[in-house]
């Protein structure tokens, strides 16, 4: 590795390099990646540390419509793209803002955070909208944009080939494990996406946070699998909880996300989409009853 910005390190793939975090990717801060090819560059997630446009992109696509992976996107001047399902967020800020979901009293909070954390401008209103399976042409290699809902309705991941670098975005393989406290999260889809990223054959995975980039298959899919033991174990806590009847807001107060000790404004609000996902979908396979309204006890 060579350090080319006080504030990250770049580590080659091949055609590939990512921009490690010199804070180790743990939010506000992530990992950069960038695809060289003969015909033209490709930067993914420009993050808080990307403090100017080091390679003169061509183009820039954003996984998702999050602060942190659009930190960096007001250095750069080339052409920016993202999934249809979260364009509107990326093209205004208020919009990104209201896909949290959070309660009119602490928007301010919300606000203030992005606005002193991040200094993000109101919104790149010229931002394009893409499918999933667009391909960028950089010539000889090519970047494919994978739809990977869950997290959000519009996450995506980007497979570089043939050098097979797959870029995972926030299916970040943490200990905390998989976000969808979102508006727009699906933990059904969050779960497909899962499966789908474990049938691509990849050299290198590259994931915005913390762990960078997992080499091999078997690794990543190791990794992945205790990713996904998280919603596993939130699940098993939700039906011990429910031995007894509780509503959706003591379900929340019990907390699957955050430990008990964990004090911030958007808390109450991730724990409570949370919360509802897991319900209705153990509701769905038969596990938890509605035993009265309002109140859910395991079957």
């Amino acid at each position: 590795m060579t350090t080319t910005d006080p504030g990250f390190r770049e580590a080659q793939y091949d055609s590939v390099s990512v921009l490690m975090s010199g804070q180790g990717g743990a939010y506000p801060y992530g990992n950069t990646v960038i695809a060289r090819g003969s015909a033209g560059t490709l930067v993914i997630d420009p993050s808080l540390e990307v403090d100017h446009d080091p390679v003169d992109a061509d183009a820039v696509m954003i996984s998702h419509a999050h602060e942190d992976h659009i930190a960096g996107l007001k250095h750069f001047t080339a052409p920016t793209y993202v999934h249809d399902a979260d364009l509107a967020g990326v093209r205004s800020l208020r919009v990104l803002i209201d896909g949290f979901g959070i309660p009119p009293e602490i928007r301010s909070f919300a606000e203030k955070h992005i606005a002193d954390q991040f200094d993000l401008p109101d919104g790149r209103p010229d931002a394009i909208g893409v499918p999933s399976e667009h391909v960028f042409d950089l010539g000889d290699i090519s970047a494919t944009v994978i739809h990977l809902p869950g997290h959000t309705a519009g996450h995506c991941g980007v497979l570089i080939e043939p050098i097979g670098f797959c870029y995972v975005a926030d299916i970040d393989l943490t200990s905390f494990g998989p976000m969808y406290g979102d508006v727009g999260s699906n933990l059904d889809d969050y779960l497909a996406s899962i499966e789908r990223v474990r049938e691509i054959d990849a050299r290198w995975y590259g994931t915005f946070h913390q762990k960078g980039v997992i080499e091999g298959a078997d690794d990543f899919r190791t990794r992945l699998d205790a990713f996904r033991g998280v919603i596993e174990r939130r699940d098993a806590r939700l039906l011990e909880f429910l031995g007894e009847p509780h509503s959706i807001v003591e379900i929340a107060d019990h907390r699957l996300v955050y430990r008990p000790h964990v004090e911030m404004p958007f808390v109450g609000a991730v724990e409570l989409r949370t919360a509802q996902l897991h319900l209705d979908r153990l509701v769905r396979h038969g596990a938890v009853l509605e035993v009265e309204p309002g109140r859910f006890s395991r079957t």
